[in-house]
């Protein structure tokens, strides 16, 4: 049996402190989130057990030692040769092994039905207790439409779609399951990936890579997808495998990034130093081609904001239940209500949007790739600016103890900017989106459809449709952009949680974001507002 800790401490009696929650079912205590699956006709069994599997107090306890036993990069062995290698604490390797097994990567392309929208609802989950790992499996799940594409590479494709973690040093030949990543941005750039200098010239049968790479994301996966420049064709796309089948790739592991967010997983600058590599695609189709990674990563990093902001709320949630303060629960008092209810309207919002973009993915009609194109944009970019607002009020609500690393709280502050710099910062999304509205017109005319599909149920979203209308009657501006993506994103959150029909949250959610009866900053809702939505949101 294990002991209690001590409460009686000789000086003082540990009071009016909230007791762990223990093992949680991650689905079980989010029925938003059970009822918004169950609509969509996902079968719950396999999300479930691994929402349980996650939520278990030992999973936390082990998240909390892999982000405070940061990786450590390894360049040489004893005797001075090289390794270019990156060790990480062994819960960093159970979190893989847990979310590989349970198909986090693969189970879009396994051909079973809903496969981007399991997809997308084993991101929600993850993120709300280790989101460090979710990166090199959000690549690998992302890499795979590309790599089916490719020729020469099945078994490349094959390897990354097994459902084994297997974090040896060997040839993808030789291992029972693979992880890719993606090294695109270089110094002299960043996002614009055009001004990339790493070149790639003929070698025989095959290429080889010289230049660097400012940001290279989970270091130790078996292979990148990156961009080089071939002469007289241009940015061109290929897979560095990480190991060979004669020994390791000229891969020079610079440094570590010391960088804000998750301490788990590891990002690094990197050099490829006459590295070898495989060709996908066709010369100088380099940025169309890996393209369909970064659309596919898009729709994660929309989702793991909406992850982030729950397990912020659950954790405030948790603390108001179970605290007084000034004669009575927090929870009771009016004004935190409002507070965490405000918040929660974001949060429920982003969590209905990205479900229903990963639910188009699974479409296979024109229509759907189109509204993919321009939603996952909007998705992103108002998921990931509500996400570290709500973070912060969650860690405001909690206290003192919130802000100390202890809790989770830190943790997820420190990761709440991520999924808006990652795959194209708010700027880079928002001109994505406007040039998706201006392209072929099929994104606009899918939006368009999608949002008038909502007139009729609600007078203010008829109005605030008309205003819409109104306002955008001819395309924005690259200047009035960010303008356009929020207007529009508010917009078409509210169609979508007009279309799940949930009481009490989309009500409120109307009002207050589209009829504009709040103030500036969290918990100025109209009295009355916040009755029930905590309840409905929260369970245990």
């Amino acid at each position: 049996m294990t002991s209690s800790p001590e409460a009686s401490l000789g000086t003082h009696q540990v009071t009016n402190q909230p007791e762990p929650v223990g093992d949680r079912d991650l689905l079980g205590v989010d029925p938003l989130f059970e009822t918004m699956l169950s609509r969509s006709g996902v079968g719950l069994a396999e999300l479930r057990a691994y929402g349980q599997a996650l939520g278990r107090q030992s999973m936390r306890d082990a998240a909390r030692d892999a982000n405070r036993n940061s990786p450590d990069l390894r360049l040489f062995d004893s005797a001075g040769r090289r390794l270019d290698e990156v060790r990480f604490h062994p819960a960093y390797h159970g979190f893989m092994q847990l979310s590989a097994a349970a198909g986090y990567h693969s189970v879009a392309w396994e051909g079973g039905a809903n496969g981007n929208l399991r997809h997308a609802a084993m991101v929600y989950l993850a993120s709300q207790v280790e989101p460090g790992h979710c990166c090199p499996l959000t690549m690998t799940y992302a890499a795979a439409p590309v790599l089916a594409q490719a020729d020469g590479l099945a078994n490349w494709h094959s390897a990354i779609l097994s459902r084994d973690y297997d974090p040896s040093v060997r040839p993808v030949s030789e291992k029972r399951g693979a992880t890719l990543g993606m090294a695109m941005t270089e110094k002299q750039g960043g996002s614009d990936v055009r001004s990339n200098r790493t070149e790639a010239v003929r070698d025989g049968g095959d290429w080889r890579l010289r230049g660097h790479k400012w940001f290279c994301s989970a270091p130790m996966s078996d292979g990148f997808l990156t961009l080089a420049q071939v002469d007289g064709a241009g940015l061109t796309c290929f897979l560095v495998p990480r190991w060979l089948e004669d020994g390791r790739n000229a891969i020079r592991l610079q440094r570590l990034k010391d960088k804000l967010g998750n301490r788990s997983n590891a990002s690094a600058e990197i050099e490829y130093d006459g590295a070898r590599a495989n060709l996908v695609g066709t010369p100088g189709n380099g940025i169309r081609t890996i393209l369909g990674m970064v659309h596919h990563t898009r729709l994660d990093t929309a989702m793991a904001p909406a992850g982030l902001m729950r397990a912020a709320l659950s954790e405030a949630v948790h603390w108001t239940r179970h605290r007084r303060a000034f004669g009575r629960q927090l929870i009771d008092q009016p004004l935190m209500q409002a507070v965490l209810a405000d918040c929660a309207l974001d949060w429920a919002g982003s969590l209905a949007l990205g479900l229903q973009v990963a639910q188009r993915f699974d479409g296979t009609s024109e229509d759907d790739r189109a509204f993919t194109r321009i939603a996952v944009a909007l998705a992103k970019y108002l998921s990931n600016k509500l996400c570290p607002q709500v973070v912060c009020e969650a860690m405001e609500a909690i206290g003192g103890s919130g802000y100390v690393e202890d809790g989770v709280l830190p943790m997820l502050y420190r990761e709440a900017p991520l999924n808006g710099i990652w795959e194209g910062s708010a700027n880079v999304i928002c001109l994505d989106a406007l040039r998706s509205m201006k392209g072929d017109g099929h994104s606009a005319e899918a939006l368009r459809w999608t949002l008038e599909a909502a007139r009729g149920q609600d007078t203010t979203y008829d109005s605030a449709l008309r205003s819409y209308q109104s306002r955008w009657t001819t395309p924005p501006s690259e200047a009035d952009a960010r303008w356009f993506v929020e207007d529009t994103a508010a917009l078409l959150t509210a169609a979508v949680l007009l279309a799940q029909q949930i009481p009490l949250v989309t009500e409120a959610y109307l009002q207050t974001r589209l009829g504009q009866q709040r103030g500036r900053f969290y918990g100025s809702l109209p009295a009355g507002q916040a009755d029930g939505i905590l309840d409905a949101c929260f369970c245990g």
